[in-house]
């Protein structure tokens, strides 16, 4: 039986890989939704066709990350396709983002998105697929993103060395970055800085693209073999650019961008 695992799946990116895959990805049989909200999860599943496994469970924790193993080696499971879409930003400067934020945002944007990645991939062959969520944050340092851009930097990172490491497997290792997105719950919560209100990083949020767009070109960029999938015109130039111009100017620009 081939499995999709998809972290993050109670809403977002998440959700709307798991519609996609539910729809378009004949080979998949089986789809396992992870995320906190077991309430939520049950929704979406409710709504998909092909059979569904909820797996509710905070990937920051240790043990959570025990049971996905334990859960997969009891199945004897193959994951053909792994979507990494779990994790989350702050807007906001060091006295504004808390302490539990910017701690949460490093466990669940890098170590749990490294060991779920590592829990999946002995149940996985050749031809069989891995999708990271990263960011076009992860270009760049971004003040008042700090935090955020930094953790997206490490799974980029983490990502591009993954793909070349399991080349030899088969295995095809995709790093997705897109730049804001319209509908989702991303920027309403990266805005909400706690006890000290909405941040006032970034005013605006210009060019945003929709989570469907940015799902269909990450699973086209997978399918196809892109180690990187910039599916945006910002997100493209962005990357480009940043590989051209120094940091210190990309921070000014930054800093411009996020006063409009």
């Amino acid at each position: 039986m081939n499995i999709a695992v998809i972290t993050g799946a109670s809403s977002g990116l998440g959700k709307e890989f798991a519609g996609f895959v539910d729809v378009s990805c004949a080979w998949i049989d089986e789809i396992w939704l992870i995320a906190r909200r077991e309430e939520r999860l049950n929704e979406i599943a409710s709504g998909l066709e092909k059979k569904t496994k909820v797996l509710a469970m905070d990937l920051t924790k240790a043990a959570s990350i025990d049971e996905l193993k334990n859960t997969l080696n009891e199945n004897r499971s193959h994951v053909s396709l792994y979507i990494g879409a779990a994790g989350y930003g702050k807007i906001g400067d060091s006295a504004t983002v808390s302490d539990d934020d910017t701690a949460g945002m490093i466990d669940l944007n890098c170590k749990a998105a490294v060991l779920c990645t590592s829990a999946v991939i002995p149940h996985m062959h050749a031809g069989d697929r891995i999708i990271e969520i990263c960011s076009t944050a992860a270009f760049q340092p971004l003040q008042y993103l700090n935090v955020y851009a930094a953790s997206k930097a490490f799974i980029y990172n983490y990502t591009r060395a993954l793909r070349n490491e399991l080349l030899p497997k088969g295995i095809a290792v995709t790093a997705v970055c897109p730049y804001w997105i319209k509908d989702t719950e991303f920027i309403e919560i990266a805005q909400n800085a706690g006890e000290n209100g909405r941040a006032a990083g970034v005013r605006s949020f210009p060019f945003s693209i929709k989570a469907e767009k940015v799902v269909k070109r990450a699973m086209w960029a997978s399918k196809t073999g892109f180690a990187v999938c910039t599916p945006d015109i910002v997100s493209f130039f962005h990357r480009i650019f940043a590989k051209l111009l120094p940091r210190t100017v990309m921070l000014y620009i930054w800093e411009a961008l996020r006063r409009l």
